[in-house]
């Protein structure tokens, strides 16, 4: 059975005319499911006949909530939801004075192996629809009462490694039949999937590309991230570039400040030489430390410092707000640590 929530709205229109039924019922279907009504026979526009036939071919795949997470430290809720097949994703809501932001989750798990992030532990099991990947906004939304205006693409998984179920979600979430999320409000994060990049490039859309980066020579990266062994950072750039002109977007690079690993002010300064003059910016991240490894976070000297290199050097950077610490909310924290826990019953 097909998970409606998979299907644009050209996709339903052209079911309902196979099936011998009004195309514009497609878009009251919709605006019911946008609406938070996920059971068809409370569409009470739609005619019997049409529900049976609507019943008999989907269903409206809202996952089932797991576990909730509240933090003490700032306004950051922390939602596990579990699937219809059973396996677990999980998601971050983030209230801010400018509205609600979503973390979602695009594959159950992820195979790029980046040392810092739980949720490459154990691998992939398998990619995320683009119908999974909106139910994460759509319950989120319905548990806080309160519409979501910015998505961030960086929870678990590799958006890239799934990519064409992610476009298809891009064109449904921002679509006035769907979400309706402007493009402008959506972040997408790779940790460096060159041709992917490219082929994002000359789609042209209007949503902001992170590149986890995270070191400014091979040699560094490659501690940390297999993907440096695939595509070298002299690959990133040369694709950055491309983006960037193709586009007219300034690009954000993700920099994960590691204890001892990339957080000298040599690094620094690497960094600066590396991305002089390009049209970017630079998130610093403090990472949050995970059990199943032994790195570290910089001290909050350290980022300082780092920060204020990349400053003199006239690259523009920022320090990630660091969110949600005592709710597991970094990438797959919550999720491995409920799987440990059911392992252990």
């Amino acid at each position: 059975m097909i998970n409606i929530l998979d299907l644009n709205l050209l996709e339903l229109k052209k079911w309902m005319k196979i099936n011998g039924e009004s195309e514009f019922r497609a878009k009251q279907v919709f605006d019911w499911i946008y609406k938070d009504v996920w059971d068809f026979e409370d569409m009470n526009n739609i005619p019997k006949g049409v529900k049976e036939k609507l019943q008999s071919d989907f269903h409206i795949g809202i996952p089932k909530l797991v576990e909730e997470y509240s933090s003490k430290l700032n306004d950051t809720k922390k939602y596990l939801f579990a699937l219809e097949d059973g396996n677990l994703i999980e998601c971050v809501i983030m209230k801010y004075k400018h509205g609600n932001s979503i973390c979602i989750s695009t594959q159950v798990g992820c195979r790029m192996g980046c040392k810092f992030c739980a949720s490459t532990i154990g691998g992939m099991i398998r990619n995320l629809s683009p119908g999974e990947m909106l139910a994460q906004i759509m319950k989120s939304q319905h548990l806080i009462g309160e519409r979501i205006s910015n998505v961030v693409l960086m929870g678990s998984g590799e958006p890239f490694d799934n990519f064409d179920n992610v476009m298809k979600f891009l064109e449904i979430v921002t679509s006035g039949n769907g979400l309706n999320i402007g493009q402008r409000h959506i972040t997408i994060s790779t940790c460096g999937i060159v041709p992917k990049i490219k082929e994002f490039a000359d789609i042209n859309l209007q949503i902001t590309l992170a590149i986890s980066l995270h070191a400014a020579t091979d040699e560094i990266r490659m501690k940390s991230m297999p993907i440096a062994n695939k595509y070298s950072i002299a690959e990133i750039i040369d694709v950055s570039k491309y983006y960037i002109n193709k586009t007219n977007r300034r690009l954000t690079f993700e920099y994960a400040l590691v204890k001892d690993l990339n957080d000298s002010r040599l690094d620094a300064e690497n960094l600066s030489n590396l991305l002089s003059g390009m049209l970017c910016h630079v998130n610093l991240i403090p990472i949050n430390e995970i059990k199943e490894n032994e790195l570290k976070t910089s001290s909050k000297d350290n980022v300082a410092e780092f920060k204020k290199v990349l400053e003199n050097n006239n690259v523009q950077v920022t320090i990630r707000r660091e969110m949600g610490l005592d709710i597991n909310a970094a990438c797959g924290q919550l999720r491995r640590s409920y799987i440990k826990c059911e392992e252990l019953k």
